[in-house]
Order: structure tokens, then C-alpha cells, then sequence
């Protein structure tokens, strides 16, 4: 009984974790944020490599360079300050008595150049299945819990099968529903904390593995 118990408490206690809500506003901002990596990689990339063969994109490639690991150490701190993932650094520590050239060379053969480059590609795809799962639960839940306030002025869950009209799965039209649907939306809500919670470990583990120099793999899925 006491094993039930603190199974309930920790089910129901996301409600009250301010970092479960750190991980909504962070899963919030993963799909604008992954379209507007996309857009900006495939343009400046594309407009480098086509203007190469006249010299005049390969300043173009190497500001990219410049802006995609900004775009990473972005990332990163977000990963750091609202996931609490600890994500280990980017680089080694600077050499500042290194000449320009020594400095290119260790950006290009820095591997999280390249993984922060594909992981900033993958946000697009990423988000864009976060942003699925976001806009159909927390939603539904909101209207659920609303419901009490909003029934007697707002038609809820119209749905059904159209033959020319539309066919009512459930029309709340009282109070004694509009309970029983804030009773659902107060169930469904830790469900959703808790599946949003799982999004965003995932989001942390990917950019600890892709905006660090640890190795590839390492503490993912409990690896060290």
C-alpha cells in the first residue's frame, strides 16, 4: 500500500516541478527555432557552395561556420540552463598565443563543427514532432480543465464522422460534464507533464552527445 502511495505522489507531484515547465518552454521554442536553423543553413550554405568557383563564397562558408557554432552554443546553453543537462564543452581550452591559421585548422577538425551542423539539421524534424505532440496535449488538457468556466459559452469536442454535417462524440452542455471533464483534464495533465518530461531528456541527451566533445555516444542511454 505504502509502495501505491508513493507511486501516486511522484505521478501527481510533476504538477508542481518547475522543472517539468522549464522542459514545456523549452519544447515550446524547438520547432520555430529548428525552422529557422534550417532556413539559415540551407540558404547560406547554398549560396557559398554555388559562388565558390568565383572565390566569392568561400568568405560566405566561413562566416556559416561562424554562425552555425553560435547557433550550437546557443543550443548548448539552452540545454544547460533550462534542461539542467550537463553538457560538457565545445572546445579545448584556447591557446591565445595560437596564430589565425592553427585556429582554422583546430575549428575544422573539431568534431563538434561537424555533429553541431547535423544537429542543428535535425532540429527541424525534431521539433517538428515535438510540436505534434505539444499542440495535441496540452490543448486537449487546457480545455478539459476549462471546461467548468466555459462550458455554458463554448461548444467542446465536436467531432464525428461527416456526411454533410457534423455528429457530436460528447457536447458538455452542464456543470455535472463540465466536472467530469475538469476531473479528466486533472488526470490528464501530469500525463502530459510526464510525457513532455520524457521529450525533453531525450532533447538532452541528443545535444550532449552532438555540442560536446565527449564521445560519441557517451552518457546516452546511462553509457560512460
Amino acid at each position: 500500500m505504502e509502495n501505491i502511495n508513493q507511486s501516486f505522489g511522484r505521478f501527481f507531484k510533476v504538477m508542481v516541478s518547475g522543472q517539468a515547465y522549464l522542459n514545456l518552454l523549452y519544447l515550446g521554442a524547438t520547432f520555430p527555432l529548428g525552422i529557422f536553423y534550417f532556413i539559415f543553413l540551407v540558404s547560406g550554405l547554398s549560396l557559398g557552395i554555388s559562388l565558390s568557383i568565383i572565390w566569392v563564397g568561400i568568405p560566405i562558408l566561413v562566416l556559416m561556420g561562424g554562425g552555425w557554432w553560435a547557433l550550437a552554443s546557443f543550443e548548448r546553453f539552452m540545454a544547460v540552463h533550462l534542461l539542467k543537462e550537463d553538457v560538457p564543452a565545445m572546445t579545448r581550452p584556447v591557446d591565445r598565443d595560437k596564430d589565425i591559421w592553427t585556429g582554422f585548422k583546430e575549428y575544422f577538425t573539431n568534431p563538434v563543427t561537424w555533429k553541431s551542423l547535423l544537429y542543428l539539421f535535425v532540429k527541424f524534424p525534431l521539433g517538428m514532432v515535438t510540436f505534434v505532440v505539444i499542440m495535441v496535449l496540452v490543448p486537449l488538457t487546457v480545455v478539459f480543465l476549462s471546461a467548468p468556466f466555459t462550458y455554458d459559452t463554448v461548444q467542446f469536442f465536436q467531432s464525428g464522422i461527416s456526411f454533410g454535417s457534423w455528429v457530436p462524440a460528447w457536447q458538455i452542455d452542464s456543470m455535472g460534464e463540465a466536472l467530469i471533464g475538469a476531473l479528466i483534464g486533472l488526470l490528464l495533465w501530469p500525463v502530459t507533464l510526464h510525457i513532455t518530461n520524457g521529450l525533453a531528456w531525450v532533447h538532452a541527451k541528443f545535444a550532449r552527445m552532438m555540442l560536446s566533445l565527449e564521445p560519441f555516444g557517451e552518457g546516452f542511454l546511462g553509457i560512460a
